[in-house]
């Protein structure tokens, strides 16, 4: 088990996930970098304690200046390039570059890491695409094999990711990080986030029954199991960063709507004109067992906030 102070680089360490796992690793005496891809994100690291290194991740040779410079022992791979604001189309534009930055920026990463020494690798993947089936689905599970466009493209990405991971090279150990949604502070779901915008905008619906089983986890959850389990441990394969209270679609929102102060989502039936992306994540998602989290590594996140007590 490692221990002590250690190197410990995260790349994509000024997004939502990425600040509270860096600020998580500070606060455990460790000595943190991030990779950002501007000043911006830069200053965030700074704030929260870290190491900056400015690097695009689609270029190799900059990549391997920061790793060189970081020298990392561990390295958390949180590369993501989602929008601002949700919606399907928003989505799907964003589908090619978010799957460019975790595809071949995360391979530059796990390279660059590799030849600068690192022996430990972790990074993001979801749980939002297991193949359908009864229960929730444990991690040795296939995710769907075929779906609309932006299911699959999001399957064809994770898995490649996934493969990347479960492919590293003897001596080092590496471990796949399949987190349910975030919800909290920075993200969509929050009242003050895009969701709770939206949500007192009556721009909330349940489309089609809403059997689609959702999986949340709160960010500042994520991000203390991220940290922990980076430095202390050396546990590989895949796990579920998810809390315990999946939910059918038509409660994730109706409950979330009034935890935001929003009006009751109105009630979408499924025509041959409705979004397929759609129909999936509202009717077709399984959501995703903990188990493993919690008996392995002591994982209690805490209860859905928008739940009633």
């Amino acid at each position: 088990m490692p221990g002590g102070n250690m190197r410990v680089l995260v790349a994509g360490a000024g997004g939502a996930i990425g600040r509270p796992i860096v600020r998580r690793l500070v606060s455990l005496g460790h000595e943190v970098s991030g990779i950002a891809r501007g000043d911006e994100g830069a200053a965030r690291i700074s704030a929260d304690g870290g190491t900056p290194f400015v690097a695009d991740v689609l270029k190799p040779d900059e990549v391997e200046k920061a790793m060189a410079g970081a020298r990392p022992e561990v390295v958390i791979d949180q590369l993501t390039a989602l929008p601002r604001h949700y919606t399907p189309q928003a989505m799907r534009e964003s589908l090619a570059r978010t799957s460019e930055v975790r595809v071949v920026g995360g391979a530059n990463v796990q390279d660059a890491a590799l030849a600068a020494g690192a022996t430990r690798f972790l990074g993001q993947s979801g749980c939002y695409f297991y193949a359908p089936g009864e229960g929730l689905a444990e991690e040795s599970e296939p995710f769907v094999s075929s779906g609309p466009p932006l299911v699959a493209g999001n399957v064809e990405a994770f898995q490649q990711v996934e493969d990347r991971i479960t492919g590293l090279p003897q001596g080092t150990t590496g471990l796949i990080l399949r987190y349910g949604f975030y919800y909290g502070p920075g993200t969509w779901y929050s009242s003050d986030g895009d969701m709770g915008q939206q949500a007192r905008a009556g721009q909330l619906g349940v489309l089609g029954d809403g059997d689609g089983v959702w999986s949340f986890v709160h960010l500042e959850d994520a991000a203390e199991f991220t940290a922990r389990v980076a430095v202390e441990s050396q546990a590989t394969g895949v796990v579920n960063v998810t809390d315990s209270d999946p939910l059918p679609m038509r409660d994730v929102m109706r409950a979330f709507s009034a935890f935001a102060g929003g009006v009751e989502p109105a009630e979408y039936p499924i025509t041959e004109e409705t979004d397929a992306d759609g129909v999936f994540y509202a009717t077709k998602m399984r959501g995703a067992s903990n188990r493993r989290a919690r008996e392995e590594f002591g994982f209690s996140p805490r209860r859905l906030e928008w739940l009633r007590p």
